[in-house]
């Protein structure tokens, strides 16, 4: 596959002419540029439904997401990896973002590491990919030598391989289970698929780990119960869900989740069912971690 037959390497009309454009005017573009990303997306929502499902089925028995990449593509899984623990108190090793040439290329570029396909069966060996895991290979390109050879590999682990671009002539699909492929159409600046692709990548990582999150009940509606308290923001913001659950008066609340070592939905679980912390955590456990299964129970 030629790069210059790629979507995303055709020149935007749009933008023939960027470089005479004020300031104004390339913000103007680039925003009117943008606003087609979303409807891209809206158009992969079964296939990425399904992605979720997928993701979620594998962290309910115990496996991983695992993102790989080069370049952008690399970087926003890492992001989007690396945001996991913090928002939905998951282990680390839960979401793990792999990028060609290490995590010296989330800084800087490491020329040519995205076309050596045995560095890719290298890093996901190194991580023992296996049967339990989702593999998600994101080449905006949809020709990246490390991620096809990355969703090989995990096809034959019998790991679910799911593939991401933003061309819809692409040579993931072949090697992938399910390939989410949002068209975003031609770059403001012909190539650089840090920006609508980037924007789409971003899009559909959101979704894959927010709806896999909610679904094994990291969530009780829209709040962030299983956050993880390490930081004064999020202390205080655990302490106002607590209180917006249990109408208790803050020092109590402080209280509360202190004794629960910080775990915001133990805390809920051990005021409204009137138990201790080690019980708030069994009751929790058999729900398969469902806040709301735990409270609707007491009804």
């Amino acid at each position: 596959m030629m790069l210059e037959h790629l979507t995303t390497e055709q020149r935007n009309p749009a933008s023939d002419k960027i470089d005479a454009m004020s300031s104004l005017e390339i913000v103007q573009l680039m925003n009117a540029e943008d606003a087609g990303v979303a409807a891209a997306v809206a158009k992969e929502a079964e296939t990425i439904a399904a992605a979720v499902d997928l993701i979620a089925e594998a962290f309910r028995r115990g496996g991983r997401l695992v993102y790989i990449g080069a370049g952008t593509s690399g970087r926003l899984g890492v992001l989007d990896a690396s945001e996991c623990p913090p928002t939905f108190n998951s282990p680390p090793e839960q979401v793990v973002g792999l990028i060609a040439g290490g995590r010296t290329a989330l800084t800087n570029a490491v020329e040519g590491a995205e076309d050596h396909p045995e560095f890719a069966i290298a890093d996901l060996q190194e991580l023992g990919l296996s049967q339990d895991d989702v593999l998600v290979g994101i080449a905006t390109s949809g020709r990246t030598p490390y991620v096809i050879a990355a969703l090989q590999y995990a096809r034959e682990q019998g790991a679910a391989a799911i593939a991401f671009t933003c061309n819809q002539e692409n040579q993931l699909a072949d090697v992938a289970d399910l390939t989410i492929c949002p068209v975003v159409g031609p770059e403001v600046v012909t190539g650089s698929t840090r920006l609508k692709a980037g924007t789409a990548t971003k899009m559909v990582l959101n979704m894959l780990t927010t709806g896999a999150m909610v679904r094994i009940g990291k969530t009780y509606g829209n709040l962030m119960v299983d956050l993880r308290a390490t930081n004064k923001k999020l202390i205080d913001r655990s302490i106002r869900i607590l209180i917006a659950f249990t109408d208790l008066p803050r020092d109590e609340a402080e209280t509360v989740l202190e004794a629960c070592h910080g775990e915001l939905k133990t805390a809920i679980v051990s005021v409204k069912r009137n138990v201790s912390p080690e019980r708030a955590e069994e009751l929790l456990k058999q729900a398969g971690g469902h806040l709301r299964r735990v409270l609707d129970a007491a009804e």
